[in-house]
Parts: structure tokens; sequence; C-alpha cells
């Protein structure tokens, strides 16, 4: 038997096996979100649920499994993915419009009856997805439960808790002590009449304790939960995670460890009389409930969303070292890789190691930021392909490569995107690149009122794309984390988003610009740079902002038709180059440096 149809004949016994369970439970329909205890992106393996039962190995979706019936609701980013690994395994594709369209929500109102239930793992359910599954099921009088976790009764080799000890982050990166964080996150409480503040999500905690581990794939987090009092705080972390060393130094900024599973308890333990603040969005259904029924809960986005979104200069400036870093790593690579096409054997997969190599070779790098897209040709269209063993394509002939990959470095996180030629480009493929260009270029010289809500952006970098009748199925920018998550907020870049006050554009946060065209089977295109918000003057009207480009790598002029491009976009690709070009050849040598020359020279 190959190893497609092993990989379909298991998922199949593994849906077998929960509606076993499922049966025994009384259960009509069970839900599975690609979700943890803390609402994280990327899953610790313990979480990864819906993969291990699906078969589906992109980072979102929803699996709806009922006796006769089992459907994968995925966004647009993820249709081409999912078609590809459900064939087979008796999972139906949902498409949905975006990645929080309550699709699936709706379907299993519509198609389950009155006295039927619908069963959930509310630990890993977040509070906002359960109040609205609630709401719809009992307009239709359906039973929702919460107390079942299938996946414990049906994954025999089920991994445990991750067990790589926790670490200090420290100057000179750290810019900002524990202590001052906490003073300041306090005085928030304080503020809003709150006694007590719980964190789940993963890189807030680990940014307000100067913390990071390993325990995510990408991401420096670590798996635990956060009490904060006005007086001392509480790390819940497995046992043998925080080392002695970093005990003593959190107990001198008054923050204690406890047991991972002692969070709920804690949270029951909580003086009624006091008051709580929580983050409705990050928090999960499950630990919501531990809260005493009779204690005041102040609903508020977490402070310390707003407080690592927002970075320093100080932080700025060892971002702008680490992109250098980063640009220069990137040199090494596409050097290599215009050398030895032709010469040997390259492939996708290829790709990602020397990639990931020449990383590697920089000082201050930790690990990947994500696993590296290279998909060529065909395998572009898919926006979030990634390349297996099993199914990768060979970089031959003609057409475009496009390349996603990102770093972690100790004083920042990178995440970029560049699309380059193999043999000669098409007219078709060279026009779909300049309009992509002239999205970013449109976006990244944008100036806008401070506060101006990000989502109202995400036209901008349409606007050139949608000129020529074309659209895009994601976002055109994420906020980017400090040495910490790839993917944070508040601000988002994209339609899809809703305007809302915490979306506010302010100082210091660094965003990316990546609006894109993809030809299902024929070819992908995106360009991403990380910018980051700065001042750009005041009026009569208040502040302005402005875009400074952090990225720092060559944009590959032989995919574009220069003739489509205004004379000022021409201009701001040179000067965009000239800089790419002074700031990072003093950090290479040879080949590398002679392919900088070459793809910076203006046009």
């Amino acid at each position: 038997m190959d190893t497609l149809h092993t990989a379909q004949a298991t998922t199949r016994a593994r849906l077998h096996a929960l509606r076993h369970a499922m049966a025994q439970q009384q259960l009509d329909a069970y839900v599975v979100p690609t979700a943890d205890p803390h609402l994280s992106e990327y899953l610790p393996q313990r979480w990864q649920g819906r993969e291990w039962l699906s078969g589906f190995t992109g980072s979102v979706g929803t699996l709806i499994v009922t006796a006769e019936f089992a459907g994968l609701w995925v966004d647009a980013r993820y249709w081409s993915q999912a078609e590809t690994e459900l064939v087979g395994t008796g999972i139906a594709l949902m498409k949905i419009a975006g990645y929080a369209s309550p699709a699936h929500i709706d379907w299993l109102a519509a198609n389950l009856r009155e006295g039927q239930t619908v069963g959930v793992d509310g630990a890993v359910l977040a509070l906002a997805g359960a109040r609205a599954l609630a709401q719809a099921l009992g307009a239709k009088r359906i039973a929702l439960r919460t107390d079942c976790d299938l996946l414990d009764d049906i994954w025999s080799q089920r991994p445990s808790l991750p067990t790589e000890p926790v670490y200090e982050h420290v100057g000179p990166q750290a810019t900002m002590t524990r202590a001052s964080k906490l003073a300041a996150l306090r005085e928030t409480m304080r503020s809003q009449g709150t006694q007590w503040h719980f964190i789940s999500t993963l890189d807030d905690i680990a940014y307000l304790f100067n913390l990071r581990g390993s325990d995510v794939n990408y991401n420096p987090v670590f798996v635990a939960h956060a009490l904060i009092g006005l007086e001392r705080a509480t790390l819940y972390v497995a046992e043998g995670k925080v080392p002695q060393e970093v005990r003593a130094a959190l107990a001198k900024d008054g923050v204690e460890a406890a047991a991972y599973a002692d969070a709920a308890a804690a949270l029951s333990a909580l003086p009624a009389a006091d008051s709580l603040l929580l983050d409705p969005r990050r928090i999960t259904f499950g630990l919501r409930q531990a809260v005493p029924a009779a204690m005041k809960v102040v609903e508020a986005i977490n402070p310390t969303q707003f407080a690592k979104s927002r970075k320093s200069e100080a932080e700025a400036g060892h971002v702008r070292a680490a992109m250098e870093q980063d640009g220069a790593a990137l040199c090494e690579f596409f050097a290599w890789l215009e050398g030895a096409l032709g010469k040997e054997s390259v492939t996708e997969l290829t790709i990602d190691e020397q990639i990931c190599e020449a990383r590697a070779r920089r000082p201050g790098f930790v690990s990947p930021s994500f696993g590296t897209i290279a998909g060529f040709n065909g395998n572009g269209a898919m926006p979030h392909y990634h390349a297996t063993p099993e199914s990768h394509a060979v970089i031959e002939g003609d057409g475009l490569l496009l390349i996603d990959s990102g770093g972690q470095y100790l004083g920042g996180t990178t995440d970029i995107t560049r699309v380059v030629a193999i043999g000669q480009p098409s007219a078709a493929q060279k026009r779909d690149c300049t309009l992509v260009l002239k999205g970013v270029i449109a976006l990244s010289s944008t100036r806008f009122p401070r506060g101006a809500k990000s989502p109202m952006l995400d036209a901008i970098a349409r606007a050139p794309i949608w000129a020529d009748g074309v659209d895009y199925g994601h976002g055109t920018g994420h906020g980017v984390g400090y040495f910490l998550n790839v993917h944070e907020g508040p601000q988002s870049i994209s339609c899809y988003a809703m305007p809302e006050p915490q979306t506010a554009m302010e100082p210091g946060m660094i965003t990316s610009i990546e609006p894109g065209i993809y030809r299902p089977e024929k070819w992908g295109v995106r360009i991403e740079n990380l910018v980051l918000n700065r001042s750009a003057g005041t009026t009569e009207f208040g502040e302005f902002l402005e875009f400074e480009t952090l990225t720092l790598c060559p944009i590959d002029t032989r995919c574009l038709d220069v003739a489509l491009l205004r004379a000022d976009e021409i201009a701001w690709l040179n000067r965009y180059h000239a800089v790419v070009r002074e700031r990072l050849s003093p950090l290479l040598e040879g080949s590398a440096k002679d392919w900088l020359e070459i793809r910076t020279a203006a046009i």
C-alpha cells in the first residue's frame, strides 16, 4: 500500500474511533477546533488533534464529525491544500470566506435536530466561540456539552506537555525589565478597578516576564498561564521547566512558579469580592467557567497586547540590526541558488534546507519563525503550501519560485516573501509580479492619521490589483513580534478584520505588507516586507504616521514588466535597492556581495 493510501486509511480509522467514542457519550456531533488551552496559532503537539484526526496539515481549520458526515471548514488560503490532503479520507472540504467565519456554527444549527447534542472540549474552545455556539444551538434547542475531550479517549499515544526549560530574554536585546513591565500592567489594572488579571496567551506571558522557551515550533514561547495580582504574580507551568536560577530571578520580582494544572483552581479560589481583568478573546470557555460566579469580571483586551505591539526605539534599533543579518543571509542563499540551478538538483526541499543554513550562520539567530514556504509555479499558487518528501517540485524549466521564510533572532523576528525568476518568466507572470509590487509600493508610501484602524489600509494595497480585475484571498498584513510570535495583534491590515478600536495604528508597531496574486495550478506571486510605524509629523488635522521599510532584500526585477510602473514607482524601487545595497554590503563578500550588486542595480 502506498503512502497516500496508508494516510487515508489511518484517517478513516481514527474517524471511526471518534464516532465510537461519540456514541458512548451520546453525542450527535463533535467539534474539533484548531486550538489549545492558550488559543495559540501554532500548537504544541499535544493539542494538534484536528491534524491528527483529519490528516490536514494547514494551521487553521475546524473539523466537525457526525455519525454520517465529516467536514473541514477552511478559508481560501487552504482550499487547494485541503483538496489534496482530504482526498479519500471521507472528510468534505467546506469552503469559507475568511478564517473568522461562523459557517461551521451555522451548519450545525441547520443540520442538527432539536434534542440532539453537540460535544466539544471546553478546555480548548475560545470563550467567544463557546458563546456563539451556545446562542446558535440554543435557539434550535440543541444541547452543547463542553466537558468531553474525546481525543484523550482515542489517541493512545497522545504527546504529553513539553518539558524543555524556559530561559530569560536578557539585555541588551531585552530593553525593559520584568519589574517595569509588571508595574505598567498593574497601573492599567488599577485604572480599570481590578485587583487581578489572568493571562493564557503564550506570547503575552513571554513578553511580560522576559522569558522565552521552545514549546511551540517557530515561536520562542512556553506553555503556561499567569495570574497577576497587585502585589504578586504566579506562573502556572509544568514541573521542572523553570531552572533554579530563573526561579530565583523571578522571585526577586515577586513572581512565583506553580503547577500548570493548578491554574483553574487558582481562578476558582479568587476572592469573590475582588474584580478580575480578562480578555474574552484570549481565554477558553473552560477557564472562564472556573471564575467564581459572584466575582466581578472586567472584559477588555490584555494590556500586554498593546504594550508588546509598540516597539520602543531601542527595540526598533535591534530589529534593524536583525534585518541586516537576515538580509545578508538571504543574499548568500540567493547567490547559492543562482549558482546551483542547472548544475545540481535543486528542489523545494533544498530551498528550505539552504535558507535555514544561511540564517543559522548569522549572529543572534535562534530558529526559523515559521515553516519555509517554497513553491515553484503551480505550488506557489497555494499561499500556505509546504513541500514534503512525498510531494515536492524540482526547480527547473521556466517560471516563478515563491519563497516565504523568516527567522527568530534575539533582537527581532523576520518574515519576508520574494518571487524569483527561474529561466524566462512569461509576460503574464511578469504582469502579475508588477501588479503585486505596485500594491506593495502603494501601501508602503502611504501616510495616515495616528489611530487609523489598520483594516482600513488594506484597500490601498489591493487597488492596483483590483484595477486589473484581480484579487487575493488573504489579508494584506499582520503584526509581528519582537523575538516573539511572527503573527501578533492587535493590528491587522486585512479586509477580513473588523476596524475595532484596538486595531488602531500606533507608533512602534511592526506590520507586514504582503499582497499577492494566485493562479491555481499555474503560479503564485507574493512580495512581503515588514514595516515600522513612525511619526510623519503633525498638521492642523493631528499627528500622521508613515511606514519605514525594515526588510532588506532585493526584489527580483527580472520578474517585472517595467513598462507598467510609473516614474514614482520606479524611483521608490531604486531608492529601496540603494538602501539595501548600502546596509548589506558591509556584511557580505565574494559571490553574495556580487549578487547583491547585480540585483540592486537601478532600473
